[in-house]
């Protein structure tokens, strides 16, 4: 079988860019021998080919009109599992991204990958690429990528990633099925209520003004509801709540507020355990895919503290840095902070002597993962009777207070 010269870019283990030639019998195996030499392939092209075709391309996709959107969690956790099939297959970094700029629905997406596919062609490195667009790679994906690019795994990285933002997505699926449920119950009831009381309320006030008589208390709570509701209170009422709420976010949005909010929401009996346990698996799982990457521990704890979700355990995870630094382990500062739970401690304590903490602490995420999966399911299950009964005690309340005054009806309709 003939073979065939490919011109290659890549890069050598210590990020610098190599260019070259090599005879080999198709693309694929090409990457492959460049991988086994220690090189990240960048470009790979025939010869003859050269570069002319991609350029055109890119030129001919720049003209296309963008526009901006949003990248989902799970879109971007998609991209990264392709992204890592084909790269773990042999096809060199750049082929790879101009394929999943091609297939990729979200435009905004597909502009990314196609400007980070133009700055690797023209030599830049991909997390330096990638970290251009911070709002779609934040600093745990960069980093990790870097990682990659450093060890010559970044097959292993992506797919790593890949299982990072996976369990992200999967564990966020979790808590807004168990939220959304109640959120939604409450709204159809609470616009059935102020209907009720915005046009069905005033039709029994005017039948029974005409009866001249005293109403029963809960009659007269509701038509003093239903007048607040079609009056002019009512939207001071509404101006005042949109305030209170702007006002919390913007308090919640400082550190101070944060702290305290993120304290608060560890405190409810149920909620507040599926907040806490919630925080664990995101520490744990994050700390996990960083340390399997080969990221350096103190940077892993920087980047664990900023993507836990709670500023608490952030706090706590920032602490036990500090104390790293000085030359401590891991386990005993972490064990001061009660948000950090014993059942971590210990298996942090074990993969530091043992030298598996990555694989401990996924095993750790794991269980935490678990934990929450039966919490939801709890709690849906428990919200479920609680959300009848509070149905159908609202409705009923209401039923019976308008048609109180129907038994007292007879007496007060004059005879003649």
């Amino acid at each position: 079988m003939a073979t065939t010269t490919f011109e290659y870019k890549v890069r050598d283990r210590t990020g610098n860019l190599v260019e070259g030639q090599l005879d080999g019998d198709s693309m694929p195996l090409v990457v492959t021998k460049l991988r086994e030499m220690g090189y990240l392939p960048i470009t790979v092209t025939p010869k003859s080919q050269g570069r002319v075709g991609a350029k055109g391309v890119l030129s001919k996709e720049m003209n296309i009109p963008i526009l901006s959107g949003r990248v989902k969690m799970k879109e971007l956790a998609v991209m990264t599992r392709q992204f890592a099939t084909m790269v773990e297959s042999g096809l060199s970094v750049v082929r790879a991204l101009a394929i999943l700029a091609g297939e990729t629905e979200n435009r905004e997406l597909a502009r990314v990958l196609r400007e980070v596919r133009l700055d690797v062609e023209t030599g830049s490195s991909l997390s330096a690429a990638m970290a251009k667009h911070p709002r779609h790679f934040n600093h745990l994906y960069v980093t990790m990528i870097e990682a990659g690019e450093a060890g010559g795994t970044i097959d292993m990285v992506l797919a790593s990633l890949a299982n990072t933002l996976e369990r992200q997505t999967a564990l966020n699926r979790k808590i807004r099925s168990a939220m959304i449920y109640p959120i939604v119950v409450v709204c159809i009831v609470g616009s059935i209520f102020l209907a009720m009381l915005a046009f069905v309320v005033p039709i029994f006030q005017k039948l029974f003004q005409t009866l001249h008589g005293q109403l029963p208390l809960p009659t007269r709570i509701v038509i003093g509801i239903a007048h607040a509701i079609i009056s002019f209170y009512a939207l001071a009422i509404i101006a005042g709540i949109i305030v209170i709420v702007v006002l919390i976010r913007q308090w919640i949005s400082t550190d101070s507020g944060r702290e305290h909010w993120d304290r608060f929401k560890l405190r409810p009996p149920v909620f507040g355990e599926l907040n806490h346990k919630v925080a664990l698996v995101r520490f744990t799982s994050t700390f996990s895919s960083l340390l399997t990457a080969g990221v350096p521990m103190l940077q892993s704890l920087d980047i664990v503290s900023a993507t836990a979700g709670n500023k608490i355990v952030a706090n706590a995870i920032q602490d036990a840095k500090q104390h790293v630094r000085q030359g401590t382990s891991l386990a005993q500062p972490l064990s001061r902070h009660e948000v950090i739970p014993p059942l971590i401690i210990q298996m942090i304590e074990v993969g530091e002597q043992t030298g598996a903490l990555d694989t401990l602490l996924q095993r750790t995420a794991d269980f935490y993962n678990g934990e929450v999966d039966v919490m939801v399911d709890t709690l849906t299950s428990l919200l479920e009777p609680f959300l009848i009964l509070f149905i159908g005690a609202g409705v009923g309340a209401m039923i019976i207070s308008m048609y109180l005054p129907m038994f007292d009806y007879i007496k007060l309709v004059p005879t003649h």
